[in-house]
């Protein structure tokens, strides 16, 4: 079959294996596929053996030999570890959702990776109704999904993008503010949500209110962040600082899937795809990734 492998910093076509499911996998065509920004930084420097893929949709050809998970037939959403850029992938029964007619592949591509993270960041921050939110780059996928789930939740959300554009579409899905760098939120924020790295996180941090908490989830500006603890005594009082990560490991995939299915067939939560192009394009994709031209999520089909 065809896949598409690490090759000097991106991808190209290359012939592998079909994969043979495990006891507990199905084997799906995949018709689309969602790239992360993630991915395309292991892609600079691959591990062994790896391919790309974490976010895939398509149509079951195979059942799960231990009769768990769906049907041959059954059109799905996956959150494999790794290989979904290809014409077919091997994904554990329980990091899928069976998909309704009414919600196609493309749009169910953009709800793994990017849903996952937002709906467990909204989970692990508790109680927002009522409570002031800031969430730094929130131009991406995961950035459009927080701000709707946050807003239905009744939290006073202030979206950072640097682009007016993107500002606007934030506020169209419930953002109470856009600003364009954190130099111009106006505090104190009860909890940050934070994604840049970089000298914008000790800025972020220094508008919580007393007691307030900052969740770490991502470094996208790719430079360290350096904070002056001798500063914090002019800054928030007792604030908290946590490191987010998406996985669950107490928990699998498939369940959260379903929420975020569910959501989208209801017409609640609106997977934003900035990107929608032929898999022959990934490597173009990529690029357009890597340079901060995508709005939301970037997807490829595959005819």
């Amino acid at each position: 079959m065809k896949a598409l492998v690490p090759a000097g910093g991106t991808v190209e076509f290359a012939e592998v294996p079909q994969p043979e499911p495990r006891p507990d996998e199905v084997l799906v065509k995949v018709d689309a596929f969602s790239v992360n920004r993630g991915e395309t930084f292991l892609l600079e420097d691959p591990p062994p053996r790896w391919r790309p893929g974490k976010d895939v949709a398509g149509l079951v050809v195979q059942a799960a030999a231990d009769g768990s998970g769906p049907a041959v037939g059954q059109r799905v959403v996956g959150h494999p570890p790794g290989a979904g850029w290809a014409e077919y992938a091997a994904v554990r029964t329980d990091a899928l959702a069976v998909l309704p007619e009414r919600l196609d592949a493309p749009t169910a591509a953009a709800l793994p990776l990017a849903g996952l993270t937002a709906l467990r960041l909204l989970r692990a921050a508790g109680a927002v109704t009522g409570r002031r939110l800031l969430l730094t780059g929130a131009s991406g996928g995961v950035g459009h999904y927080l701000t709707e789930l946050a807003a239905a939740a009744g939290a006073r959300l202030t979206a950072v993008t640097a682009n007016a554009e993107r500002g606007e579409r934030l506020r169209e899905l419930g953002a109470a503010e856009v600003v364009h760098e954190v130099a111009g939120a106006r505090g104190p924020y009860d909890l940050v949500l934070e994604s840049t790295g970089g000298a914008e996180l000790p800025r972020a941090l220094a508008l919580l209110a007393p007691r307030g908490r900052l969740l770490w989830f991502g470094q996208a500006s790719r430079e360290p962040v350096r904070l002056d603890f001798f500063a914090l005594l002019n800054g928030p009082v007792s604030a908290v600082i946590e490191h987010f990560s998406y996985a669950d490991v107490d928990h699998p995939d498939g369940p959260d899937l379903r929420t975020l299915v569910r959501l989208t067939a209801e017409g609640r939560l609106h997977p934003e795809i900035g990107l929608a192009d032929d898999w022959h394009r990934t490597a173009d994709a990529i690029a357009a990734l890597r340079g901060r031209r995508v709005r939301g999520n970037t997807v490829l089909t595959i005819a």
